[in-house]
């Protein structure tokens, strides 16, 4: 199996074995990168190949003396560019901030390099995060490694598109309304979002602050376990980082789900789910009975309302959010002003795509006068009521079970220029954004074209082992990675 094939933890034990060094491992993947991103599209920018030899050798350097002793050390990742990196260009995918370079480091991105790992560069993305195709960058078009010709999902396209090619062993993505979980799912590997508060939101541009959750994006359960531990955590310069118990998430990994009760709510499975998508998860639930779970129907009663509910409360936190893009403190400014009023106006029209003006538009409306508390207080009301119903259910089950996206990675175009159906692909990932739990999304199948479809996981607040050990225990049970070979594998 050639290196980039391989996950992190296999990395890791081969690192330990001396069986291969970490100037190997990222020359493979700069090898990776350059044989196919061309086709991919998954970097905004690309970390220069000398300076990441000299990174790796240095590193390689300092654990042969001992001075450096954590195991991960050395192994590259790809951070999606909403995250900041110190001296870094961090675009959001938007003319906006196309030659921004953040002056500091968000507190993820600080954690990694106190683990010595290796940014291999910043990875594409809907603009701002918002879309879930990863065609509204002002760049580009990220394209599945599966089928180039379909979306990977988004809005981290290309950090999923990264992992699932083998250009990056595992990746950091943000998650506001399903945005690691979908593209996970159509790619073919795990997604994780954690908790809200889990981890710091420090250095990552908001888009709806209350949603927006710093996540996962690997090859397998492991690797998510093991990036989950580097990077959760207390962060005392994110006021909504939750000081709770550091873990080791890898310890939870025990393979055994016998007595968990998995609740599946019959929502979920009505109109305009996939066939097969709705096949496959089926195949999943008789899986984890066999496995010796307990697997029920349960109802979710708000889910009809949950994806109104978020996209109100989402555009309005995002007007607010990108009100500080002006065009005079930082980002994009207009040439052709001949005041303050048009120098506000052209640089907000010029810098903005159109799906992030949408929004804008639909956040200020909301919020305005007249219509705050028809819309904006009536969703936060429903959002309530959507973390009742959830707390319902976790009265009687320790997970609940559903699609992440009624259906499989569909062609380029073919919803770009209809938001309404693009925003029903989040139709079963919103509403945990909206209660602040964790979520998983799972590999389980291909359909007839040979696309991947996931399952999703959802647990209880800050109850991430559960998820972790129930995804890892039906990960042991069908190995997708080792039944399905990709093209692009070859």
């Amino acid at each position: 199996m050639k290196i980039t094939e391989l996950t992190v933890h296999e990395l890791a034990s081969k690192l330990k074995a001396k069986e291969i060094t970490r100037e190997e491992i990222v020359k493979a993947y700069i090898d990776r990168i350059e044989e196919k991103e061309k086709d991919v599209q998954a970097f905004i920018t690309i970390t220069d190949k000398e300076k990441l030899i000299e990174q790796a050798r240095k590193i390689e350097e300092e654990v042969k003396k001992g001075n450096i002793t954590n195991e991960l050390a050395g192994i590259p990742i790809g951070i999606k560019d909403n995250i900041c990196t110190k001296g870094v260009k961090t675009t959001c995918a938007s003319k906006m901030l196309e030659n921004f370079v953040a002056p500091y480091d968000a507190t993820v991105a600080e954690k990694l390099n106190n683990e010595n790992l290796i940014s291999l560069g910043k990875l594409n993305m809907d603009e701002f995060a918002m879309g879930s195709s990863t065609e509204y960058s002002y760049f580009k078009k990220t394209r599945n490694p599966w089928n180039l010709n379909k979306v990977p999902g988004g809005s981290s396209g290309g950090s999923a598109a990264a992992v699932a090619a083998n250009m990056v062993p595992w990746a950091l993505g943000s998650d506001t309304g399903g945005s690691i979980r979908e593209p996970a799912a159509f790619c073919g590997i795990v997604g994780l979002k954690p908790t809200y508060g889990l981890v710091s939101r420090f250095g990552l541009v908001a888009f709806a602050s209350s949603l927006d959750q710093i996540g996962t994006l690997t090859k397998d359960v492991t690797d998510s376990a093991m990036l989950l531990n580097l990077i959760a955590g207390h962060d005392p310069k994110d006021t909504t980082s939750a000081d709770v118990e550091k873990k080791d998430y890898t310890k939870c990994l025990k393979n055994d789900v016998k007595g968990l009760k998995i609740g599946v709510p019959k929502e979920c499975f009505g109109d305009g789910i996939n066939e097969e998508v709705k096949k496959s998860i089926e195949k999943v639930i008789e899986e984890y009975k066999k496995l010796g779970a307990i697997v029920e129907e349960c109802s979710l009663d708000v889910a009809d309302y949950a994806l109104a509910t978020y996209y109100i409360i989402a555009c309005a936190e995002a007007s607010s959010n990108l009100g500080r893009f002006d065009g005079i403190r930082y980002g994009y400014r207009t040439k052709n002003y001949s005041n303050l009023k048009e120098l506000f106006k052209n640089s907000r029209s010029e810098g903005f795509g159109d799906e992030v003006k949408r929004r804008i538009i639909l956040g200020t409306y909301v919020l305005s006068s007249g219509y705050y508390d028809a819309y904006y207080k009536k969703a936060q009301q429903v959002r309530t009521l959507v973390k009742n119903e959830f707390a319902k259910n976790f009265e009687k089950y320790d997970l609940l079970l559903t699609p992440p996206v009624p259906n499989v990675a569909f062609d380029i175009g073919s919803k770009v220029d209809n938001p309404l159906e693009m925003y029903l692909a989040d139709l079963y990932t919103v509403s945990v954004n909206i209660a602040g739990l964790p979520g998983i999304s799972v590999p389980c199948g291909v359909n007839q074209e040979g696309m991947p479809i996931g399952f999703q996981l959802i647990g209880k607040a800050f109850a991430e082992e559960t998820i972790l050990n129930a995804a890892y225990t039906y990960e042991q049970a069908t190995k997708f990675r080792e039944h399905y070979n990709p093209q692009f594998k070859k």
